[in-house]
């Protein structure tokens, strides 16, 4: 269940109308890096979290706020809209408004199919996409996804920061920014209080070790075939960061076979030049295979 309060959890102001803005706000909306995406993802986190309870309640609790931070992000979409759409009243006259807001980069869309309102999509007008909600059921990935997402969120909103010079919208996304500063540290806490890199790692932790192949585990193998020697970072010496490897290079190379499949399947329809497990018939044995 859920309750709603009338009252934005910040003030959200707009003291410069600028309907290009609003289409940039969009992505933060319903863009990859948006609060759609975040709340969803915290969401469906939650509803199938087991074990401790109090995960669950963070990531409702986180969840619900991001409603708030879309309802913030939408009211700034339709105040900025407004001043917009009165300017293209003034058009109205001598030139074709929708043209002149494409012109000026505003999206057509917010005339015509929200009435000067947010929608549930990204900058280019690109309809949300739910494929981008991770909920894998395991706790320390999903808390890695959600420093991602955060981490991707933040820097879309210093981007939108530093892309107006409106106050109002300055000073909101000031509060957004630093909302995705806790939730980066909040999920690094989770990981933290689950023993950090070396009680997590390898993801998940719940499968023993010796059942994978070990000579695989810890090898950074290179693929680029003019890089003779192993490169100066910390991926391919050492101990590895989980504590439980060391770190080596090695060049790639292949430890299959060449892969050799069977003829199709005749109710698969594939030409008739391919029901010869690989092999082409030459002439010789077309009219040989007639006579017979």
């Amino acid at each position: 269940m859920f309750y709603h309060d009338k009252k934005l959890q910040y003030t959200v102001r707009v003291d410069k109308p600028n309907a290009a803005f609003a289409k940039m706000l969009q992505q933060a909306i319903g863009g990859v890096e948006g609060e759609i995406r975040v709340c969803l993802q915290y969401m469906f986190q939650a509803w199938g979290c087991r074990g401790p309870v109090k995960y669950r309640d963070m990531l409702l609790e986180t969840g619900t706020e991001e409603m708030a931070h879309i309802e913030m992000l939408a009211t700034a979409v339709a105040l900025n809209l407004e001043g917009a759409a009165n300017e293209l009243k003034d058009q109205v006259a001598n030139e074709n408004p929708l043209v002149a807001g494409i012109m000026g980069g505003m999206n057509p869309r917010h005339i015509l199919s929200s009435g000067l309102s947010a929608m549930a999509v990204d900058s280019n007008g690109v309809p949300f996409n739910g494929s981008w909600v991770v909920g894998s059921g395991n706790l320390a990935a999903d808390m890695y996804a959600n420093v991602m997402a955060e981490s991707t969120g933040r820097v879309l909103a210093t981007r939108l920061w530093e892309s107006t010079d409106d106050p109002g919208m300055k000073d909101m996304l000031a509060f957004l920014i630093a909302r995705d500063t806790m939730h980066q540290n909040q999920w690094l806490a989770v990981l933290e209080e689950l023993g950090g890199v070396e009680n997590n790692h390898p993801i998940p932790n719940s499968f023993p070790q010796s059942e994978e192949l070990s000579k695989f585990s810890y090898s950074f193998i290179s693929t680029d075939i003019n890089k003779p020697e192993a490169p100066d970072g910390r991926w391919a010496k050492g101990t590895s960061v989980d504590g439980k490897g060391e770190f080596s290079f090695d060049h790639a190379s292949p430890h299959g076979e060449e892969p050799k499949l069977g003829e199709p399947l005749p109710e698969g329809h594939a030409q008739k030049e391919q029901m010869t497990n690989g092999v082409v018939k030459g002439v010789a044995s077309k009219v040989k295979d007639l006579l017979s």
